[in-house]
């Protein structure tokens, strides 16, 4: 690549280069390529090092499916290759259940994202954006729980 019809100016900040129009559009694109391949390289870099720490690498299909808003649990659980029984089993929930959170029909609180999450050996970042508090997540039984400890209190005396 050669560039052309190049002038030189010198002002009170130094000698500058003067180029065409094109020129200068051509470069910019260069380097804008230049700096995406070597932040490109830096990622991938960082990916080994952590690959060989141990962390968990997601593959593109995977990430894909969670960028276009596909339910994690779900995304993750098919990623792990388990059956909905299976991963119910192992967290101590039913399948009814697990089928509800992955379809969004019930939210789960943190605690039970933190074991899904462990379960599947996935950060509890990636299931974050699905989790709810424990009274979101089951209003009814907060709600009894008030009541049980408000009849215990009246029954002490206390008020």
């Amino acid at each position: 690549m050669t560039v052309r019809k190049v002038r030189f100016a010198t002002t009170e900040d130094g000698e500058v280069a003067i180029v065409p129009r094109a020129e200068y559009e051509r470069l910019k694109e260069a380097a804008r390529e230049a700096s995406e391949d070597f932040d490109t390289a830096r990622l991938v870099a960082r990916a080994k090092r952590e690959a060989a720490k141990g962390v968990t690498l997601v593959p593109k299909n995977v990430v894909d499916r969670l960028a276009a808003g596909e339910n994690p649990i779900r995304v993750l659980r098919q990623f792990r290759g388990y059956l909905q029984a299976e991963l119910a089993v192992s967290l101590g929930i039913t399948q009814g259940y697990l089928s509800d959170l992955e379809t969004g029909e019930r939210k789960g609180p943190i605690e039970l994202h933190r074991k899904i999450a462990s379960a599947l050996g996935m950060p509890l970042e990636l299931l974050a954006p699905i989790t709810v508090s424990l009274e979101q997540a089951d209003p009814a039984r907060i709600a009894k729980r008030r009541r049980v400890v408000a009849d215990m209190k009246r029954q002490r005396g206390r008020r």
